[in-house]
C-alpha cells in the first residue's frame, strides 16, 4: 500500500505544479512537431509532479503474514528411575507410543518437539531414541524450562511421560502453567520387595580427637519383622557391624554409629545394609558419608559499632556451623576484653565516626587478624580509607543507592550456584554509599551491585588487602533484610546468604602462608554428574597477581590412578574443568614456574554418590493426576496412548497468525533516482536532438 505522511488533498497540487511547470516550458512555438511537443511536456508533467509527490514523504507499507502451527512438546523423564521400576511391558509400550504419538500429530500440521531432564542443545531429542540415564528428577525445572523456551511461540500442550517421582527441585503440582500437561504415568505403584538407606546425617565437619555420630535412616518393603545388618566401612575396612530391628508397624528405622575422629584430613565413611534374598535391588542398599576432620573450630570476632540488626544475621549465619566459634564485641555492651584470641573478625560499621569501638578497631590491627569490614551510614569512611583494604570510597554527600547483589561471574574464588543466584535477585533492595568507589590493586568483586533491573560493575562485596592479612569489605548495611525475606519465602532455611557469609569468612582465613601458587577446589564437594573444577592464582615475589602461566596438575585417585592436565589461569577467572569424576576422594599436586622459580600446590577433591533415582521404588501417579487437573490436561497410561492422540487431535488447537507491517520510504528506493535521471536524460537527449538549445 502506497501512502503518505501528509494530507493526500496536497496530490493534486503536485500535478497542478506539474502541469504548469510543463505548460511553461512547452506553450512556445518549438522547432519539432506538435505530437513530440505533447509528449516532451507530458514526460516533463511526470517528472515534475512526481519530484512534488515526494516532498510528501510517500512510504509503501507491506503487511507480512505468518501462521505458526500449534506446537506439542513431550517432556520425557528419562531417568534412571523410570527404567528400573517401570514393568517391562509398559516400558515398551511407552517407547513405542511416543513415536507414534509424534507421528501422528505431525500429520495433521502439529509441531512436535521433545525435551528430557538432560537436554542436548547441538543434538535435540528424539523420541524413538531415548535414554532413561538421568541421575535426579526435576520436572519442575523441566516443565518451567519447557515454559520460558517456548514463551513466545504457539505452544499448545506438554505431553509429560514420568513415574512423578522428585527427588531435586520444587514439585511442579502448584505452579501455574500456560498450557495443559497431558500425563503419561509410567513406573510401578505397587511396592518392591527392598532394603534401603534413605538419608544419612552427619556434620561434615569433626573435631580431632572429638567423637562425632553418624546416623543412618533406613526404608524397608517386605521385610517388617525382620532383621538386616548394617556395616559401616572405611576404604573397605569394617569397623563395626551391627544387627538392626525392622519393626512390623513401621516402614522406617534409624540407627546411630559414634566415632572418634582421627587425624585432620577428609575421611570416607561407608555405610552398607547387606543384600537380603529377594531384594529387588542393591543399588540404594550403601550411602557415603565424606567429613572433614579439623584441629579445632575457627574463632570469630563480631564487633560493631552499636548494636543493629545485621549484627544478629550475622550471628545467626555464623552459629549455623559447628566449624565456628563467636566472640561478641560492642562498646558499651559487650566490652572487648583485652588479649582476646580470634581468627577473623567481623567489622560491622568499624572505624566510626567520633572514634566509637577504636579499641576494638586496634586489637584487630595489632593481631593482624583477616576482617570483613560492613559499611553503614556510622562507618568513618576517611578511617576507612586508610586501611587498606583494596577499596576506597569517596562518597557524594550522604546520597545512597538501593541495590540487590548480583554474582560476578569472573571471581572463581568461590562459586554461585544458580539456585543461591535466584534467591539472590529476590532479595529486598538494601542502602550503599553514593560515590566514587575504587579497586585497589590485587582486589576483586565477588559482588556487583544491582540497581533496579540495571546490572553495574559497581562493587558490592570486595576482597582484597595483601598476601598476609587479607580483607573483605561488604559495603550494605541492610543485609539483615536478605536474610529475613530468604527464610519467610524457603521455610526458614536461608541457605544462600548463611552460604555467602561463610564461605567470605572460610575464604579471609584459608591459605594465608603466602603461597604464590594457589590451586583450590571451587566446591566444597561435587556430585559424581557435576563438572568437577579448580580454580587457580598465581602470584609474583611481590604478591602481585599473575595471569596466563602455564599450571600442571595430576589427580590421583584412591587406587592410585593418575590422571594428568595442563591449563593456563585466565584473567576472567575461568575454572579448569575436569569433568564428572566417579565418587570418591581425589588429590591433586599442582607445579609451575613462575619467575624462574618452580612453586606447586596440593589439596583434595570430594566427590560424593547420589543414588537420588534408587531411593523411591513406588511410582507417584497421584502428583501427576493433580498436576494434570490443575493445568486442564488429563491423565494416562501408556497402553492409552491412542487415546490420549485422539484428544489432543479434538482438542480444537488453533494455529496463530501474526502479521508483520514493514514502512519503507519511496524516497529510498535508488531505482526510483535512475528513473527520473533517465526521463530528464531522454527529454534533454529529444530536446538536442530536435534542435533546441
Amino acid at each position: 500500500m502506497l501512502t503518505t505522511a501528509y494530507s493526500s488533498w496536497f496530490i493534486p497540487l503536485c500535478l497542478l505544479v506539474g502541469a504548469g511547470y510543463a505548460a511553461l516550458q512547452y506553450s512556445a512555438k518549438a522547432p519539432w512537431s506538435r505530437p513530440l511537443n505533447y509528449a516532451l511536456a507530458a514526460l516533463r508533467f511526470a517528472v515534475v509532479s512526481f519530484l512534488c509527490y515526494l516532498l510528501l514523504a510517500p512510504f509503501v507499507k507491506t503487511t507480512t503474514t505468518r501462521t505458526e502451527a500449534p506446537t506439542v512438546v513431550l517432556a520425557v523423564d528419562n531417568s534412571q528411575s523410570v527404567e528400573l521400576f517401570t514393568p517391562a511391558p509398559a516400558l515398551s509400550q511407552a517407547r513405542s507410543g511416543l513415536p507414534r504419538l509424534a507421528a501422528a500429530l505431525r500429520e495433521k500440521g502439529f509441531e512436535v518437539e521433545t525435551r528430557t531432564l538432560t537436554p542436548t542443545p547441538n543434538r535435540p531429542a528424539r523420541p524413538d531414541s531415548l535414554r532413561f540415564s538421568a541421575t535426579a528428577t526435576d520436572l519442575g525445572q523441566l516443565l518451567g524450562g519447557t515454559q520460558e523456551a517456548y514463551e513466545d511461540r504457539n505452544l499448545a500442550a506438554v505431553v509429560l511421560l514420568s513415574d512423578g517421582l522428585v527427588n531435586q527441585g520444587r514439585s511442579p503440582v502448584y505452579a501455574d502453567y500456560r498450557f495443559p500437561v497431558y500425563s503419561v504415568a509410567v513406573g510401578d505403584t505397587v511396592p518392591k520387595k527392598d532394603l534401603r538407606i534413605s538419608a544419612l546425617n552427619y556434620n561434615r565437619v569433626a573435631f580431632s580427637g572429638n567423637k562425632f555420630p553418624i546416623e543412618a535412616e533406613f526404608g524397608f518393603e517386605g521385610y517388617a519383622g525382620s532383621t538386616a545388618t548394617v556395616e559401616l566401612r572405611e576404604a573397605g575396612r569394617v569397623l563395626e557391624s551391627r544387627r538392626v530391628a525392622l519393626p512390623a508397624d513401621r516402614r522406617r528405622v534409624r540407627t546411630t554409629f559414634q566415632l572418634t575422629a582421627p587425624a585432620p584430613g577428609k575421611r570416607r565413611y561407608e555405610v552398607r545394609i547387606l543384600p537380603q534374598p529377594g531384594e529387588f535391588t542393591p543399588l540404594n542398599n550403601a550411602r557415603t558419608a565424606f567429613i572433614e576432620i579439623v584441629k579445632g573450630k575457627l574463632r570469630v570476632l563480631l564487633a560493631g559499632a552499636a548494636p543493629h540488626p545485621d549484627i544478629k544475621a550475622l550471628r545467626a549465619a555464623i552459629l549455623a556451623n559447628d566449624n565456628f566459634d563467636l566472640t561478641l564485641a560492642l562498646p558499651g555492651v559487650t566490652p572487648l576484653k583485652a588479649g582476646a584470641d580470634f581468627d577473623v573478625a567481623i567489622l560491622h560499621q568499624l572505624p566510626a565516626q567520633g572514634g566509637l569501638g577504636d579499641d576494638i578497631l586496634a586489637q584487630v590491627q595489632a593481631r593482624k587478624v583477616p576482617a570483613l569490614f560492613v559499611i553503614g551510614a556510622q562507618t568513618n569512611l576517611g578511617a576507612f580509607n586508610q586501611l587498606g583494604t583494596g577499596l576506597t570510597i569517596q562518597p557524594r554527600g550522604s546520597q545512597t543507592d538501593e541495590v540487590t547483589p548480583l554474582p560476578n561471574p569472573g571471581f572463581a574464588r568461590f562459586a554461585t550456584d544458580e539456585e543461591s543466584a535466584r534467591r539472590f535477585a529476590a532479595y529486598p533492595p538494601t542502602p550503599v554509599p553514593f560515590g566514587d568507589l575504587r579497586l585497589g590493586a590485587g582486589a576483586e568483586a565477588a559482588l556487583w551491585q544491582q540497581v533496579g533491573r540495571l546490572p553495574t560493575q559497581k562493587p558490592l562485596l570486595v576482597f582484597g588487602g595483601t598476601a598476609e592479612r587479607r580483607q573483605a569489605t561488604l559495603l550494605t548495611e541492610g543485609s539483615w533484610q536478605w536474610r529475613l525475606q530468604e527464610a519467610v519465602e524457603h521455610d526458614d532455611r536461608p541457605e544462600a546468604y548463611d552460604r555467602l557469609i561463610i564461605r567470605t569468612l572460610q575464604l579471609l582465613t584459608q591459605n594465608a602462608n603466602k603461597k604464590r601458587l594457589d590451586v583450590y577446589p571451587t566446591q566444597d564437594a561435587f556430585g559424581t554428574q557435576d563438572d568437577v573444577t579448580l580454580g587457580a592464582e598465581t602470584y609474583n615475589a611481590v604478591f602481585e597477581r599473575l595471569y596466563n602461566q602455564q599450571i600442571n596438575l595430576t589427580l590421583t585417585d584412591e587406587k592410585k590412578n593418575t590422571r594428568r592436565f595442563s591449563f593456563a589461569n585466565a584473567e576472567d577467572g575461568s575454572p579448569l574443568h575436569l569433568g564428572p569424576l566417579p565418587a570418591g576422594l581425589y588429590r591433586y599436586e599442582a607445579k609451575a614456574t613462575l619467575g624462574g622459580q618452580a612453586q606447586q600446590d596440593a589439596g583434595e577433591i570430594l566427590v560424593q554418590e547420589q543414588p537420588l533415582e534408587a531411593l523411591e521404588s513406588r511410582a507417584d501417579h497421584n502428583l501427576l493426576a493433580q498436576l494434570s487437573r490443575r493445568s486442564g490436561g488429563r491423565l494416562y497410561y501408556p497402553s492409552q496412548f491412542d487415546k490420549l492422540t485422539q484428544d489432543l487431535l479434538q482438542a480444537n488447537f488453533k494455529p496463530v497468525i501474526t502479521a508483520e507491517e514493514d514502512l519503507k520510504d519511496l524516497i529510498n528506493l535508488k531505482w526510483l533516482f535512475f528513473l527520473i535521471l533517465g526521463f530528464l536524460t531522454v527529454e534533454w537527449a529529444v530536446r538536442k536532438y530536435s534542435g533546441s538549445v
